[in-house]
């Protein structure tokens, strides 16, 4: 007996000095007891084999590796910092009326456990506060895991009460009754709820806060206040907003920390080497990571812990202070995001007793206030169901986060997100909160769900939009599941459901089209694109897949085609097994060659997928993370095969089966928007053209399909059939055309973002594109050659460029300042009226479009209120789209965004890559590439109607842009767009206002006061269309009885006395009474020059747009040729040239003529030959010269030859005549003697008598008379007797 006694005397004594050493350092050999040697040889023995026992030596490690679930903890003070494994503590065995300094950890361990004393770890857990240049023997610290489990698995974080100047530790004594809070200065921005503070104030009751509290509450609490700016609306995290006062300590209270609040901040922890620095970074980082979903990646820089001790009620009598609250916030941020943990430790009183409370217990009444309010009327977050609600006391059994019960997680930053599970919450439409908030639309993100509390065989199911599937339970704050496939873009409505409960948890789902999704496979290099390549490199962020850097992965491909009405994306093949996670892989084609994908080698473009190869199995469900890469063209896999299908010219026998099937389907170039002739007007034309992400200048200048160009813009949405416009310029900002290059603009049969139905062929987003006009122009141009048969009928025939000779510049009208409008038709006038008005408004039966505005008092300045106005809200719809707010964010809360944007009533944002472009039915939404910080937000309607919203120093402007088929039709406070300023002023009932420009007032009251919105349908002017928080209608905003000032000019308003105001107005604005307008109210340089800046944009956009770029249009080039240039405008001259080995025909050079048409070519249209054609061609043209040369002398010769054949023929017959008649008797009966001038020929007396019968031949008979002379005259012949011949012819 007497020697247990020793040995527990020894152990005190020990512990004793283990705990003194903590008030100043000493040497850890040091013995500051009196004991035995060889007691202490002993017990050091002890002590040094349960250190062997307990604390193992292992690596350092900086990253804590995947371990088992952290053992479930009480809550209690008998969480102790031992390892995982130890039995609660027997509290009764621990004497706390000692007055030795002891650690938390010390007053917990067990009386039968040796206690390790001297190490550095008790340095840390005990009272006195360490100081931040402690070492581990003058080196930077290095936390172990194991070292790192101890601390993780205690429930409270440190705070202490002695050490420091004033050896009080974090306790703050200056909190009292009588000052209830105390001014803190972070020396760095902690972001809260969309705005950033560097300094706080902690109260006593609860809270810290960030601005002036009202002077009175009267409760229940309820905020955002709603009389702001009347009465204060404080900016507060609420742990526990009750009026409280320090109690007093219970008997059997087991922390002898002394009752009141306790403060800590550690800065800069990241580069923090000192042993409490790098614990508290460690143990930060890894709860937040392991208990709040979406935090993966968080690396806090500075920690707040304030802890709120023993703290009782206000109103109470005086044994209510043994009825105490202890509870704990711990805040961390990296100065971009911020999480809040609260422990609730022990809670015995709900209530004070203004709020109703008892005074003995603080029951009854309206509990304490839990939550967080953004301040300045803004908004707010009450953790419901246990704020002001009598199952607060359930806080100290619930969050459950790391496994503790009463520790609750939320992220603050920006939105008010539950990072726990909420289990006694009910309705209809719970906040489900999960991560990651999108996914690429081909499916397998894994989606992580915190929102109900989970038990371990719960059925989970999740529905996204129709589809559900399975899900699976991680622990009891999360739960998974795996995105099925979409066959649309945008959101999608998810929803998670619990056994056989109705789908009440509901958030909205990102859906990322593949071509636009956040690209996690890269392809160094363009061996993918090519025909046959070598190898294909390809990379990936190992850590995407999960943090187990040994598991094996598998690569597969996947295709996608269009045979059917129904989109098919299959699998084809597996290209490796079990391959490390190295993040790199090369693919060897050849393994390839021999395949026969019979079934598949239609299919020519698809996705690689990376997976685990053993999926992990939670509950059943199996759960494997997908990475898909950007679509690729599948020509490396399957070209072996398909020159076995098509020969080596597979290409274009490719190319060739395209072209038919295309030429069956539909013509839709006229469907499309014409595209502008320069960069500089599609840059204005925010109704119609975005930019094109696949050649971008701010983000993607490589331009892959069109090589040369600096920026392409493409259709906002797609046409009434689905196709979409794409139109890219050169460095000189001119139009790039496919007539001229393989590489100009190409309209596409089917746009990137689809249509509806979505899941049929041609409407699939990014995959009927791809399908359809991606893939034809590798088939026929990538992989031939430019001037290839197949790539001029792709260019010229199937996916043309349109000229721009039809193109129109929208019509633009604006608002800004104070505010001033500038009208469609360029009439500037200033309408400072408080409320909700329209702005464009167009009612027609196949066109609506209503776009308003809303107009709010400008801030005071040095002189007291401004009877001033500005803009601070634009909404707007047109046919049947969604609603989309654009809204200006109060000016300490623009840190990180700078405009908050509403989609159909719900906050949407633009921070990620993928979320730029953001697609809702009948509307895109975008922020342009180049802004980081939501200050320009663009919104663009199917009608071709634009919206764009520009921020600068908390002031806005709003742009409207029209096509011109709004001509006529719109009325509102942008006029009525005519190109007449006169019928501007139209009121809602068509009639004409008579309003001097000069007068603000006439304005004011005869015109635009007309346009004010309510909350109630009005005929002609229609129903306010913003989004309505916390009761906040329209009736709110409209002040019908503000008087703003109307004089124009500062020198006519100011008092004299302020003649240097009147002065520095004219130095800052010069000619623009807007802007000398606004700075003489405001006293506001930045108002006054920024509405000068957005005065002098609208001018020059509407200067741009009317500058009428005349184009020729297109003037094709020589197939087998070139063009000198590819301009099109009055003045151009082009020449042409030919490639080797051909010959140019035709005009050498083309004019570009002031009329806007090419000069008429004078030697024929420009063509290249071969020199062989060329030859054929030129000696067929010889010929057929010569020919026409030689054939006129030849039928001249003919007709020569004839005549003089037939004039040879007369004379034959005259010669025959006139032999038959020497030779043969004339009858005188029948002849008369016809004589002319100049001869005497044989006349037919009468053709219509009979045809003489023939007579006989007549013979010629050789005289008998040799001497006969023929020239004597006949003689008288005795009858019967030939008659001889006298000299004369007789004719009868």
């Amino acid at each position: 007996m007497g020697v247990k006694i020793k040995l527990v005397l020894a152990v005190v004594l020990i512990l004793s000095a283990n705990v003194l050493g903590q008030d100043e350092i000493v040497n850890d050999t040091e013995s500051t007891v009196s004991v035995t040697e060889a007691q202490v040889v002993e017990l050091e023995t002890d002590v040094k084999e349960k250190e062997d026992e307990t604390f193992e030596e292992t690596s350092p490690v900086e990253l804590l590796p995947a371990t088992e679930n952290l053992e479930v903890r009480s809550g209690k003070y008998q969480l102790n910092d031992g390892l995982v494994g130890e039995e609660p503590v027997n509290l009764e065995a621990v004497d706390f009326n000692s007055n030795n300094v002891e650690s938390e950890k010390q007053l917990l361990s067990p009386p039968s456990t040796t206690v390790v004393t001297g190490t550095d770890y008790s340095y840390i857990d005990g009272r006195v506060l360490p100081a931040t240049t402690y070492q581990n023997n003058g080196q930077p610290y290095v936390i172990t895991t194991q070292r790192l489990q101890q601390i993780r698995s205690n429930f409270m974080y440190w705070f202490y009460d002695q050490g420091g100047s004033d050896n009080i530790g974090d306790y703050q004594r200056d909190i009292h009754t009588s000052t209830p809070q105390i001014h803190k200065n972070f020396n760095f921005q902690l972001p809260f709820f969309g705005f950033r503070f560097n300094y706080t104030r902690i109260s006593m009751n609860g809270y810290i806060y960030f601005s002036d509290p009202p002077d009175h509450y009267t409760y229940p609490l309820s905020f955002p206040v709603r009389d702001w700016p009347n009465i204060n609306d404080p900016s507060f995290i609420g742990i526990f907003f009750s009026k409280c006062r320090i109690g007093n300590m219970r008997p059997e209270e087991p922390d002898p920390r002394r009752p009141g609040i306790y403060f800590r901040l550690d800065r800069d922890l990241q580069t923090r080497t000192d042993q409490l620095g790098v614990e508290m970074r460690e143990r930060v980082t890894w709860d937040i990571r392991e208990g709040v979903i979406g935090s993966e990646t968080f690396f806090p820089k500075h920690t707040i812990t304030i802890t709120w001790k023993n703290m009782s009620f206000a109103g109470g009598i005086d044994n209510s202070l043994f009825m105490t609250n202890t509870f704990q916030m711990v805040l961390a941020t990296d100065e971009v995001f911020t999480y809040a943990i609260f422990n609730y430790l022990e809670i015995n009183w709900s209530s004070h007793t203004e709020a109703g409370g008892d005074t003995t217990t603080g029951e009854g009444g309206i509990p304490a206030y839990i939550g967080f309010n953004a301040g300045n009327g803004t908004r707010s977050y009450e953790y419901k169901p246990y704020s002001q609600a009598s199952v607060l006391r359930d806080l100290t059994g619930r969050g459950w986060a790391n496994g503790f019960p009463g520790r609750h997680i939320f992220r603050i930053d920006e939105n008010i997100l539950m990072g726990t599970c909420n289990k006694d919450i009910d309705g209809a439409n719970l906040p489900l909160m999960f991560a990651p908030e999108s996914g690429n639309m081909l499916g397998g993100t894994i989606v992580n769900i915190t929102g109900p509390c989970f038990n371990p065989n719960d059925r989970i199911t999740c529905r996204f939009d129709t589809e559900s599937v399975l899900g699976a339970v991680v622990d009891v704050n999360r739960a998974i599941c795996v995105q099925p496939r979409f066959w649309h873009n945008g959101y999608a409505r998810f929803e998670v459901a619990i056994n056989n409960e109705p789908y009440k948890w509901k958030g909205r789902y990102f859906v990322e089209t593949p071509a636009t999704a956040t690209e996690k496979i890269f392809f160094p290099d363009n061996s993918v694109h090519e025909r046959y390549p070598p190898e294909v490199r390809i990379t990936w962020d190992r850590f995407n897949l999960t943090t187990n850097l040994n598991v094996q992965l598998q690569i597969s491909l996947w295709g996608y085609k269009e045979v059917t009405i129904r989109p098919q994306l299959e699998y084809i093949d597996m290209i490796e097994v079990g391959v490390a996670n190295t993040g790199e892989y090369v693919i060897n084609p050849q393994n390839f060659r021999n395949r026969e994908n019979i079934m598949h080698n239609d299919m020519q473009f698809g996705f690689l997928q990376i997976n685990l190869t053993t999926p992990e199995v939670f509950k059943g469900v199996p759960i494997s993370p997908i990475l898909w890469s950007r679509p690729i063209p599948l020509g490396w896999y399957f070209a072996p095969q398909w020159e076995r299908l098509h020969g080596q010219r597979w290409s274009n026998s490719m190319c060739n089966n395209w072209l038919r099937t295309d030429r069956f389907l539909k013509n839709f170039a006229a469907q499309v928007w014409v595209c502008p002739c320069t960069l500089e007007h599609a840059l204005l034309d925010k109704g119609r053209f975005m930019p094109d992400l696949d050649c971008d200048r701010d983000t993607n200048p490589t331009c892959r399909y069109h090589w040369g160009g600096i920026h392409c813009v493409r259709s906002g949405a797609p046409s009434s059939e689905g196709s979409g416009q794409q139109c890219c310029y050169d460095k000189n900002g001119f139009l790039m055309l496919s007539y001229d290059q393989m590489w100009g603009s190409k309209p596409s049969r089917s746009h990137d973002f689809g249509f509806t139905p979505y899941n049929e062929a041609n409407k699939v987003p990014s995959l009927s594109r791809w399908f359809h006009d991606m893939i034809p122009f590798y088939q026929c141009c990538l992989w031939q050659e430019e001037q290839a048969v197949g790539c001029e009928t792709f260019r010229f025939e199937r996916r043309p460029s349109q000229d721009c000779v039809a193109y129109q510049s929208p019509g633009v009208a604006g608002i800004f300042g104070d505010p001033h409008i500038v009208t469609f038709d360029d009439l500037q006038y200033t309408f400072n009226g408080k409320g909700e008005y329209v702005l464009v408004r167009v009612d027609h039966s196949q066109l609506k479009l209503d776009v308003q505005g809303r107009f709010e008092q400008v801030p005071r300045n040095i002189h007291g209120a401004v009877n001033a106005t500005h803009l601070t809200s634009v909404v707007a719809a047109s046919n049947n789209s969604q609603t989309i707010e654009v809204r200006l964010r109060p000016q300490h809360a623009q840190w990180r965004y700078r405009l908050d944007v509403f989609a159909n009533g719900k906050r949407v944002y633009f921070d990620r890559t993928a979320l730029r472009v953001q697609y809702f039915p009948g509307v895109t939404v975008y922020q342009p590439m180049y802004v980081l910080n939501q200050s320009e937000i663009v919104v663009m309607f199917s009608s071709g109607a634009g919206l764009e919203v520009v921020e600068n120093r908390g002031f806005m402007t709003a742009r409207v842009y029209l096509p011109w088929t709004f001509m006529n039709q719109t009325r509102g406070l942008f006029g009525n767009w005519s190109l007449d300023v006169n019928d501007d002023f139209t009121r809602p009932d068509g009639t004409l206002a008579s309003v001097d420009l000069n007068n603000f007032q006439s304005a004011h009251r005869d015109f635009a006061q007309h346009w004010q919105l309510t909350d109630r349908e009005q005929r002609d002017i229609g129903v306010a269309m913003f989004v309505r928080e916390y009761g906040r209608t329209a009736a709110y905003y409209n002040d019908n009885e503000f008087i703003p000032n109307f004089i124009r000019e500062p020198a006519n308003f100011l008092p004299a006395n302020r003649s240097h105001d009147v002065a520095r107005a004219i130095e800052i604005c010069q000619n623009s009474y807007q802007c000398r307008y606004d700075y003489g109210m405001t006293l506001n340089r930045d108002m006054a020059e920024f509405t000068k800046n957005y005065l002098s944009s609208i001018t020059n956009i509407k200067e741009q747009n009317a500058r009428r770029v005349i184009s020729c249009g297109i003037l094709e080039t020589p197939r087998f040729g070139r063009k000198s240039n590819f301009f099109f405008t009055p003045g151009t001259r082009v020449n042409f040239e030919c490639n080797q080995d051909f010959i140019l025909t035709g005009d050498k050079r083309r004019v570009c003529e002031d009329n806007g048409r090419w000069n008429l070519p004078d030697y024929g249209y420009t063509e290249c030959l071969r020199k062989q054609e060329y030859s054929s061609r030129t000696l067929g043209a010889t010929w057929g010269i010569i020919s026409a040369v030689m054939l006129p002398i030849i039928i001249i010769l003919i007709c020569v030859a004839w005549r003089i054949l037939q004039r040879r023929k007369a004379e034959e017959r005259e010669e025959n005549e006139f032999l038959d008649v020497k030779t043969r008797a004339i009858d005188p009966d029948d002849s008369v003697k016809v004589t002319s001038d100049d001869e005497s020929i044989p006349y037919k007396k009468d053709v219509t008598e009979e045809t003489p019968e023939p007579t006989e031949g007549v013979q010629a008979v050789e005289p008998s008379d040799p001497n006969y002379n023929y020239g004597r005259p006949y003689v008288n012949l005795q009858p019967g007797q030939p008659r001889q011949w006298g000299g004369e012819t007789e004719i009868n």
